[in-house]
């Protein structure tokens, strides 16, 4: 029986362990070893997983001039492997997309859950909406990992020459928890890691139709063929979920299949999220080594596919799906990364996690000191990625600053002083297609720049 052949039929298009099986470090896909910056905005917080403020189109969003860009934070003296239990959002607003203020929390009180996880925050003609990850069941007196999808609407941005704030009351309410059926509730996992979060608002640009895409798991019964059987594979689950607003409600939400499964190949699809860049739709996601099944080799990395619709038949990228990881010698350096589009390009930004480690999983971290601990964790937001995309492949060409979020307005130049990392190679197979398609546009003539 071929490659997961009894179940590959059923459900949404599937990232296969065929696919899977093909990645590996190639020049296109390594970014560059990463330098503390000289200054951060925000060196009081730990910062993780990091998402704009955007509207109905996708577009990055200004209030008053400003751009607005919001954080998982918790206290910097806080260990960093204990920052999930007590996260919490904060805001942070630029004019020029390089020097960043604020680090105010967005909700004061009243959130959902015990604590938030990411989400996304759309921006609709001054209206706020704010989803989020409900973690943990606020009622509860022990710490746990419930999650639910919610939102905070109700706020509003204010802005002057100085600055941004928000102002309330907000409202808060659950949208969307799993159904059993497309996605796993908490009771039917089986799996390392539960998943139902990540919410991410996506308005599609060639039906209008409202959809908000999230993390979860597929319910895979114990006694199924799933993986041919195979019970250790079959807990590796992962799902790219998305749910339906009928009527363009940003608060009226219906569960609908997976847009992508994993099953067999990885448990989390984390943080999905889709650029619409020349007719086509990419979809990304952020996932772990450790969360690859027994038999497939993956890195800690972005990962993404494109196909033709939204609820298209996806094609990995890069053959393996694999589009931007860290070096070998610090596998660990930046994690949950953010594509945007950016005039022809695709920019990807991320955050800062372990520096001068290249242990064989995160797990060895706890072995060392408190202070050897705080001191390598980077907790504060990468150098942005610059992406090459050709159809159905990516290369890593540039790389720009700590917290840069170009503007309209920026030109940005190809650095003379970008090379792939050391040790790294490439068959130069993106640079080969890339040549052929500037060839046929040239016989066909059209110009570069109109492309």
């Amino acid at each position: 029986m071929s490659d997961n052949q009894s179940t590959e039929s059923r459900g949404p298009p599937r990232w296969t362990r065929s696919q899977a099986a093909q990645i590996e470090r190639t020049a296109d896909t390594v970014a560059p070893v990463i330098e503390p910056p000289s200054e951060d905005p925000a060196a009081d917080l730990h910062i993780w997983d990091t998402w704009l403020l955007r509207d109905r189109h996708g577009e990055i969003a200004e209030v008053d001039g400003w751009r607005v860009l919001f954080s998982l934070t918790a206290p910097e003296e806080l260990l960093p492997g204990k920052r999930h239990d007590v996260a919490e959002i904060r805001f942070f607003y630029s004019r020029n997309g390089t020097e960043w203020h604020g680090g105010d929390a967005i909700f004061e009180s009243g959130a959902l859950g015990q604590r938030q996880w990411a989400g996304s925050a759309l921006y609709d003609n001054g209206d706020l909406y704010l989803y989020y990850t409900a973690a943990g069941d606020e009622s509860a007196d022990e710490l746990n990992y419930t999650q639910r999808i919610a939102v905070g609407h109700g706020g509003r941005f204010e802005a002057d020459e100085d600055g941004v704030w928000s102002e309330g009351p907000w409202n808060h309410e659950v949208l969307l928890e799993p159904d059993g059926e497309w996605y796993e509730n908490e009771d039917q996992s089986r799996g390392m890691i539960y998943t139902f979060r990540d919410p991410w608002f996506f308005e599609d640009p060639a039906t209008g139709e409202t959809n908000l895409l999230f993390e979860a798991n597929t319910p895979v019964p114990l006694d199924s063929d799933w993986c041919g059987g195979d019970e250790a594979q079959q807990e590796f689950n992962g799902t790219v979920g998305i749910a339906h607003s009928p009527g363009g409600d940003p608060l009226e939400w219906e569960l609908e299949p997976p847009l992508l499964g994993g099953v067999c190949v990885n448990q989390e699809l984390e943080r999905p999220h889709v650029v619409f860049h020349d007719d086509r739709y990419y979809l990304f996601v952020s996932s772990h080594m450790h969360t690859f099944a027994p038999g497939i080799h993956g890195f800690d990395g972005l990962y993404g596919f494109v196909a033709d619709s939204l609820r298209g038949e996806y094609e990995p990228l890069n053959g393996s799906g694999l589009v931007v990881t860290n070096p070998g010698s610090v596998p660990f350096q930046a994690y949950s990364w953010m594509a945007f589009p950016y005039r022809d390009e695709i920019l990807v930004q991320s955050f800062y996690n372990y520096r001068e480690y290249d242990g064989e999983s995160l797990d060895g971290i706890a072995d060392l000191s408190e202070d050897e601990q705080r001191r390598r964790f980077g907790g504060t937001l990468s150098p942005t990625l610059r992406l090459d995309v050709d159809d159905r492949w990516t290369r890593i060409h540039d790389i720009l600053a700590h917290w840069h979020i170009p503007t309209d307005e920026d030109e940005l130049s190809d650095s003379d002083e970008y090379q792939p990392p050391d040790g790294i190679t490439s068959d130069n197979g993106y640079v080969d297609r890339l040549d052929t398609r500037m060839d046929r546009h040239r016989t066909e003539g059209y110009s570069q720049s109109g492309h």
